[in-house]
């Protein structure tokens, strides 16, 4: 009978990735990529919250690009 050897990587570490690794993927952007997004949560009564959405179900878009419009209206584009 003969015995069949597997040989078995490294162990893998917890160390941090080096910095030169962080610089070089966060280099990477070409400036094609769209801005990246935050969440903004608020509370609205129920009842604004139902014409805002039957409004929106009427002309077929969501609520979160209308309110985005309406900001964008009123703070304008950074």
């Amino acid at each position: 009978m003969s015995t069949k050897k597997v040989s078995i990587g490294t162990k893998p570490t917890s160390k941090p990735a080096p910095a030169a690794a962080d610089a070089w993927v966060e280099s990477r952007s070409n400036g094609d990529e769209p801005e990246a997004m935050k969440r903004l949560t608020i509370d609205v009564p129920a009842s604004l919250h139902r014409a805002i959405k039957a409004q929106c179900a009427m002309r077929g878009t969501k609520i979160a690009d209308e309110v985005r419009e309406l900001l964008l209206q009123k703070y304008g584009k950074t």
